[in-house]
């Protein structure tokens, strides 16, 4: 125990050495907490919209107003010939095209039905997918409406009507900061721990104090803990600014208890850490081990589920998933902050991680044994 306190005390004396080890540490996962949940906004404003009225009568002119009083759509466009509108998308002035045709005031008063064409810009898939149900959410309102106004009660029996009411569970203001910033911070606790565990022992062998540490007394368990554990608290840190962040500036206070988190952080980090020193053993450079770090924690973060659901993926992505910490993570903590789930409810994802961090672990030991003998 003696050997391993003092290669902590090396370790850290290292870290104290170095300031821009603590700025990478503490001030890049503030500005991105403070950032990236900014820009991952599921929610879709400000879409722009091309109108062609060919009828330019009362209904049509009120079906326009609802669609831009919804605050989702503005009126960048609007002309009698459905080609200046299509040149406006080419133009990327419109994301969408509304046509209503001539006579469209007549047929559904006359016929009760009307034909619109809608015209969706696909280059952003996204913007296109959600801007295009959003107009047809507002047209069924619109609908709707006038079903409701050409209907006498007391002139007609009643018509049988399906009333149907949605309940939004453990996000009801289906806020995505609540649902982004946990996965986010995740995210920032994978990059920082396996990047920096990465570099650790490969920085030992540039600076050539390897040769030291392989011909002392030192056990390579003691030596592996060594470099883990002062990470290992690192981290620990790092998640405790960021659930505060996450508390003060977005108003996330977790329904489940923070010591649920923390037991599956700590589990976590070895895994992450362990996977870290393991790709460390391999490596000759620094250079070397932060490319091989930064290609495996991009597969994890866009396998994990953080920004598509698992589920919608194909079947040999979702078994990838499966074999990826970064998604039980994910999973964990967004079942505690919206769902308060406790350490029950996450035993099945807390033996998966385990298994991760004994895997990778044990494998980074028996490989810098081989390199080390």
């Amino acid at each position: 125990m003696r050997t391993l306190r003092f290669l902590l005390q090396k370790e850290l004396r290292q870290m104290r050495r170095d300031p821009a080890i603590w700025r990478i540490l503490f001030l890049m996962p503030v500005i991105q907490l403070l950032i990236l949940p900014l820009a991952a906004d599921y929610e879709i404003k400000n879409i722009d919209l091309a109108v062609t009225d060919h009828d330019h009568s009362e209904y049509s002119r009120q079906l326009v107003h609802k669609i831009i009083a919804s605050g989702y759509f503005r009126l960048t466009a609007s002309g009698p010939a459905f080609a200046d509108a299509l040149h406006s998308v080419e133009r990327d002035k419109a994301d969408l095209v509304l046509e209503i045709p001539a006579h469209f005031d007549r047929d559904v008063i006359k016929d009760g039905s009307a034909t619109l064409l809608i015209a969706v810009n696909a280059i952003n898939g996204v913007k296109a997918g959600l801007g295009a149900a959003y107009l047809q959410t507002i047209i069924q309102d619109f609908n709707g409406e006038l079903r409701q106004r050409w209907i006498s009660p007391a002139a007609m029996n009643p018509v049988p009507m399906i009333d149907v009411q949605s309940s939004d569970w453990f996000n009801p203001h289906m806020n995505y900061r609540f649902f982004m910033v946990p996965g986010i911070l995740v995210m920032l606790l994978t990059m920082i721990g396996s990047s920096f565990a990465s570099n650790n022992i490969v920085r030992e062998i540039e600076l050539g104090t390897i040769e030291q540490i392989n011909v002392s007394p030192i056990r390579k368990t003691h030596f592996i803990l060594g470099k883990l554990i002062p990470f290992w608290l690192l981290s620990m840190v790092i998640l405790t600014l960021g659930l505060t962040i996450a508390r003060v500036v977005y108003g996330i206070v977790p329904l489940g208890h923070y010591y649920t988190i923390y037991l599956f952080a700590g589990v976590y980090l070895l895994s992450v850490l362990g996977l870290g020193l393991l790709m460390s053993t391999y490596a000759q450079t620094q250079q070397q081990s932060m490319l091989v770090s930064f290609f495996i924690t991009m597969i994890f973060n866009l396998m994990s589920g953080l920004y598509t659901p698992v589920e919608s993926m194909p079947d040999w992505g979702q078994w990838i998933s499966r074999f990826t910490p970064v998604s039980y993570f994910i999973q964990v903590i967004r079942m505690v902050v919206l769902k308060g789930s406790g350490v029950k409810d996450i035993l099945p994802h807390l033996a998966a991680v385990l298994g991760f961090a004994v895997f990778f672990n044990t494998w980074a030991i028996i490989n810098y044994k081989k390199r080390g003998a």
